[in-house]
């Protein structure tokens, strides 16, 4: 019986991420984002690609919702059955274009952080 108490408990844990994130990225919140973030960041923005620092990755990611106010976001994939990594899929919709989002976290002492967040123009 405990052991199934567990399981939902846990689920419900690891929904919690993705759904912070769509939260966070609905709001255009990149200070919330980039609590999350990883030492260094991959971000993929459109076609600008490099590895930054928590604080630069966090500027960047503040420039491109100044150019692009969210209005919807709503998530289209979570990967959360590996212990060790996450992956959320959201769909973001600014006022002029439609992008789609991959997050991709990696778990560091116990806790997960973005190490990958890929921004492109939704085709």
């Amino acid at each position: 019986m405990v052991m199934f108490l567990q399981f939902p408990l846990q689920g419900a844990m690891q929904g919690d991420i993705a759904d912070e994130l769509a939260a966070h990225f609905k709001q255009g919140n990149s200070k919330e984002i980039a609590k999350s973030f990883a030492t260094s960041v991959e971000l993929i923005i459109i076609d600008h690609e490099d590895v930054y620092n928590r604080a630069q990755a966090e500027q960047i990611l503040k420039d491109f919702f100044l150019k692009n106010p969210p209005s919807k976001t709503s998530i289209i994939h979570k990967l959360s059955n590996n212990p060790n990594y996450r992956l959320t899929i959201l769909s973001l919709t600014s006022k002029t274009d439609k992008f789609r989002v991959t997050v991709t976290m990696k778990k560091v002492s116990n806790a997960f952080l973005i190490t990958e967040l890929r921004i492109e123009q939704e085709r």
